[in-house]
């Protein structure tokens, strides 16, 4: 994996951190991408938002859905 990411590959990165546990060298990499650019930290706040939404949305087999 490069030192450096591309916008493109952090994204990547994030979406993929949601599912599995990065390794070391993919966590800092990324976190120091995610310090210096804007548009990934809010990228970063928008899908751990969208996660946690969805967790409190009831699913088709939920009994108490209405």
């Amino acid at each position: 994996m490069a030192f450096r990411l591309s916008c493109k590959e952090a994204s990547k990165l994030i979406s993929e951190g949601m599912d599995r546990r990065l390794s070391l060298a993919e966590r800092i990499t990324l976190r120091l991408h995610v310090g210096i650019c804007d548009a990934c930290t809010r990228f970063t706040s928008q899908v751990g938002f969208l996660r946690r939404a969805l967790k409190t949305f009831p699913g088709p087999d939920d009994p108490d859905r209405r």
